[in-house]
């Protein structure tokens, strides 16, 4: 018989963006990023860390494979 396993802690794509101040610095840390403003983006990620942003979240903004580093 097979077992029906809860969400074992990983919040769901809802609860991940709660937060309107975090998911407006993740936001403007992508916008950043797209514009190659790497100066700016030190302080949105604290800001972003500071408002509950796990570590997975901007890393994957970091790593997104779209941005094409010259």
């Amino acid at each position: 018989m097979l077992k029906i396993m809860k969400n074992s802690g990983r919040l769901t794509r809802s609860e991940l963006y709660r937060h309107p101040v975090k998911l407006t610095a993740l936001l403007y840390l992508r916008e950043a990023l797209r514009k190659e403003q790497y100066e700016i983006c030190g302080s949105l990620i604290g800001i972003a860390r500071e408002f509950g942003a796990a570590q997975f979240e901007i890393a994957d903004l970091l790593e997104d494979p779209r941005r094409k580093p010259t």
